[in-house]
């Protein structure tokens, strides 16, 4: 960070080679000049403080026609109340001409509904006199030309606000933004802009302070590649998503990414689509990259002990190059993460999972507990890909070597892990696993770094005679659901313990002791929710949270649903009341406020395809 001017408060790091910056004191606009391909960056210099926002076409302003940003319209271009950094990431005018790119983003909350404050608006909160940004906005404006409003739409960065669901009432509270928190933008016409330090003193939205904003302007072969904050929780440091390590061999595949975590990952391919990926994964042979899961490694000679009292499953019982998908839950029995559990060594585990909070549960318990035992982050040091499908282990047989000292890749049955080389022994290393999150057979790779785009390439040449194909996101979603495996804030969230997350055959009541134990044994003897299955009679596609009802009263919420390719409609994984989750049992999803629609429904069992796992243990 850096100094804005004397004792100011702290500056972002610089983007690149800045052509301007400038700082817009509380309560004040200024009007600006943005040449295309220039960069744009807006800072909340002390945090919690909205700047409004516009920018007209320049040629417009030339010929007396004001094409400025239309909130409308990007909503509708973007399918969204405001674009972000990635495939829908623009800002519009009234043609649908797009004027802005987001490139960066560290706050991720604005608005576009509400105007610029107007004096009318202070008046008649019996403010009559306090400055304004709308007529900031006009005064600034006047030389290039701009007719003066009483009221300007605007592009509100940092306002918090949002839609109550029951009332349909615009909400507002403080912002979200922390100190130094930035919107960067690129410039797609030649355009004049206007910034302000919103004056807003009588409510929430500037935290009941109004504070300064800093703008800065970059040239246009300044490097900004996108991205949006990361933090590991609430009040951690804040770090910028990253491309994974195969990403210069995904880019050139597909535009559409979308972060995960502290990543940039591909939703789908446009070559084969979600479908086809899917039925790639199916048929033949997958890969995917799965980068963003955390990894950690528990060492030393407390390892065991931590871990069992950590997480759900016995691993006094896992043997040395083994995996076992298991919890780690808080005392109410809640799932706090899930995972795979790797066993490289009688002292030395990893922890494959997918949060930090996982990584801190096990400092906080090493720490309590005494114990001797180190735990190690790994960070993006373990890129992994998923290789999965039936012809996977085909794949893997021509490019795996292993040392007679390990697991051989016909050896590694479920959940089986060893380490492994490209096709020799000088070959490049990595961690092989019969492991992943489709219910097919298939393996993980875990790879340094510098390896990636060399076992990447050597994976897509191998699996070219089976038609291999890359898999993202969405693919990845509909094959998890029909495997009925369970996703975090949908079948696990906080206040569901592990039972009500379908997750009890991940928990061993019978260990001595386990954090969370003492609460599933109470939850277990009187259960209220079950996670079941539905078959929907059609092939509408409820939302997570949807409201299932047998007859008026509602009895479940839908945590996950898709289109089943292979079963040819719609499914839903639900959290239902044990009265009504009995196989055949006939409910409804509700739709349109939970009343207006509703969707038939069969209850059955999960997974859907495959109950007894046969593919995945072939």
């Amino acid at each position: 960070m850096q100094p804005a001017s004397g004792n100011d408060p702290l500056l972002p790091p610089l983007l690149g080679d800045t052509r301007d910056e400038f700082t817009l004191p509380r309560a004040t606009a200024m009007a600006y000049e943005l040449k295309k391909g220039e960069f744009l960056q807006i800072i909340d210099v002390e945090g919690q403080q909205c700047s409004d926002f516009t920018a007209f076409r320049a040629d417009g302003l030339h010929r007396g026609e004001e094409l400025m940003i239309d909130g409308t319209v990007t909503r509708s271009m973007v399918r969204r109340a405001y674009p972000g950094p990635g495939l829908l990431d623009k800002f519009y005018d009234r043609d649908m001409t797009p004027l802005l790119k987001v490139v960066q983003d560290t706050c991720g909350r604005h608005d576009t509904f509400g105007l610029a404050c107007t004096a009318r608006g202070y008046e008649e909160r019996g403010f009559p006199g306090h400055v304004n940004c709308s007529d900031n906005i006009s005064e600034v404006l006047a030389p290039y030309g701009v007719a003066r409003r009483a009221a300007w739409p605007a592009i509100n960065f940092f306002w918090n606000t949002w839609i109550d669901p029951g009332t349909h009432h615009i909400m507002t509270e403080e912002s979200h933004s922390r100190p130094g928190d930035y919107v960067a933008m690129q410039a797609m016409e030649d355009l004049v802009c206007v910034s302000t330090a919103c004056p807003d003193d009588i409510d929430p939205i500037n935290g009941w302070n109004p504070t300064d904003v800093h703008v800065r302007i970059y040239r246009p072969e300044t490097p900004i590649r996108r991205a949006v904050a990361y933090r590991e929780k609430e009040d951690a440091p804040m770090s910028i998503s990253q491309n994974s390590a195969f990403h210069d061999r995904l880019a050139p595949l597909t535009q559409h990414f979308a972060p995960a975590r502290d990543l940039w990952v591909p939703v789908s391919f446009a070559a084969q689509g979600t479908i086809g990926e899917y039925w790639a994964c199916r048929n033949a042979v997958t890969v995917q990259d799965m980068s963003g899961l955390r990894k950690y490694d528990i060492i030393g000679p407390d390892a065991e002990t931590l871990l069992q009292q950590a997480t759900t499953r016995n691993v006094a019982k896992l043997a040395v190059w083994r995996g076992s998908y298991t919890l780690m839950c808080d005392a109410a029995g809640t799932v706090v993460d899930d995972g795979t559990l790797f066993r490289l060594g009688p002292d030395l585990f990893r922890w494959c999972c997918g949060s930090e909070e996982s990584g801190r549960l096990l400092e906080a318990l090493a720490q309590q507990m005494g114990l001797q035992v180190r735990i190690h982050h790994l960070g993006g040091a373990m890129p992994n890909l998923a290789v999965q499908g039936p012809h996977s282990r085909d794949l893997l047989r021509k490019i795996v070597f292993t040392q007679p000292t390990v697991p051989a890749l016909d050896h590694l049955k479920w959940f089986g892990v060893t380490v492994a080389r490209l096709h020799d022994r000088d070959g490049a290393p990595f961690m092989l696993s019969r492991s992943g999150y489709t219910g097919e057979l298939g393996y993980e790779i875990f790879c340094a770094r510098a390896d990636a785009l060399k076992i990447w390439d050597a994976v897509i040449e191998a699996g070219e005679e089976f038609d291999i194909a890359p898999m993202g996101s969405d693919a990845l979603s509909i094959i998890r659901i029909e495997a009925g495996l369970a996703a975090a804030g949908a079948e696990f969230a906080p206040g569901i313990d592990a039972f009500e997350a379908g997750l009890g055959f991940a928990v061993d009541m019978s260990k001595p002791d386990f954090t969370g134990k003492a609460a599933l044994q109470r939850n277990a003897a009187a259960p209220r929710r079950l996670l079941k299955g539905l078959l929907l009679d059609c092939n509408d596609v409820p939302h997570h949270a949807s409201p299932v009802h047998d007859g008026e009263r509602q009895v479940g919420v839908v945590t996950s649903a898709t289109r089943s390719p292979m079963l040819g409609h719609a499914i839903a994984i639900a959290r239902i009341g044990v009265e009504h989750a009995q196989n055949g049992a006939r409910l409804e999803i509700g739709q349109l406020d939970g009343r207006m629609k509703r969707l038939g429904a069969t209850v059955t069992d999960i997974p859907f395809i495959d109950p007894q796992r046969k593919r995945a243990r072939a």
